[in-house]
């Protein structure tokens, strides 16, 4: 059984797309010589990897097994280029981590930004998700680092207790419940929100708990960052739902109002894949998550 790496990278590159040519682009080469490739890897193996659809290239049973197997291979050089090279020239690598809105926004954004000053040859894609989507991102190898609120029943995951935050209802000064000293979400969708995008964890949220209660979202407008949103409800907009870790640099002009429900109170917690190890550099930068003062002084206030 002879191929090559660049076989399979072409191979994982065409599963990933869907598509022989976009595969082929990936690593430089001609949707004839990806061709002939794909071909003589899987006269290799001995079975057949992509089926073709109207929908591009599906993976067979077969294919799935050398998906699973080939990310391992791909990320276990990947570790070891990190791990020579941090006695050549420090850290260096590239990792992936998923987190939903309130992590990204009032806590990890900062601390990964902080890491990779320090680490300059060390890269990083931010990808927003659901919280009840990360985990199984997570062990899909996916994303390297997970962050997401509440409980997993997710087997084969390492969890850290990361921070702990609080969802609020963030009104204009004179509006009608900025005198209450809690509120209970029911109540509080009586009135016009401002949302964060329709794409954002902090939007999908508040509408499946809207649904759940039973009563509609009153959406005015949607906006793309919390900064944005808290202008909009000092402009009397309308009210919204934030976490408190983003409230430190709110503007004039907006109250606060704690949610009663217990759910309003998030633990934030960060996931890896317990099976293997993480390359150098992404344990370093789980690490360097958890130890972030401002992150860590939130597990002890809990």
């Amino acid at each position: 059984m002879r191929y090559e790496l660049t076989d399979l990278k072409l191979f994982l590159e065409i599963a990933q797309a869907r598509s022989l040519s976009i595969g082929a682009s990936a690593v430089h080469i001609t949707a004839s010589s990806a061709s002939y490739r794909l071909k003589n890897l899987e006269q290799a193996l001995g079975t057949a990897l992509f089926v073709r659809t109207p929908r591009g290239m599906d993976l067979t049973p077969a294919g799935d097994a050398v998906l699973a197997h080939g990310r391992e291979i791909f990320q276990g050089l990947e570790r070891m280029h990190g791990d020579v090279g941090r006695f050549i020239s420090g850290l260096k690598g590239h990792v992936r981590i998923a987190a939903n809105s309130s992590a990204l926004n009032g806590f990890a954004t900062a601390s990964i930004g902080r890491f990779l000053v320090l680490n300059p040859d060390v890269n990083a894609d931010i990808e927003e998700r659901q919280s009840e989507t990360i985990p199984a991102a997570v062990l899909a190898r996916e994303v390297d680092i997970g962050i997401f609120a509440g409980p997993t029943e997710a087997s084969g995951l390492v969890l850290h207790r990361y921070a702990m935050d609080r969802l609020m209802i963030v009104v204009p000064s004179g509006h009608v419940l900025a005198g209450e000293l809690e509120v209970k979400l029911g109540a509080a969708l009586e009135f016009d929100f401002v949302c964060m995008s329709r794409a954002s964890s902090n939007f999908l949220f508040l509408r499946d708990m809207s649904q759940r209660i039973g009563k509609p979202l009153r959406t005015r407008l949607h906006a793309h960052s919390f900064d944005a949103v808290l202008s909009l409800v000092a402009a009397g907009l309308g009210i919204a739902l934030v976490p408190t870790s983003i409230l430190a640099t709110r503007p004039a002009g907006v109250a606060t109002v704690p949610l009663a429900e217990p759910w309003a109170r998030r633990e934030l917690n960060l996931a890896v894949r317990i099976e293997g190890r993480l390359p150098s550099f992404a344990d370093a930068l789980v690490q360097f998550l958890l130890e972030d003062p401002r992150v860590a002084i939130t597990r002890e206030e809990s």
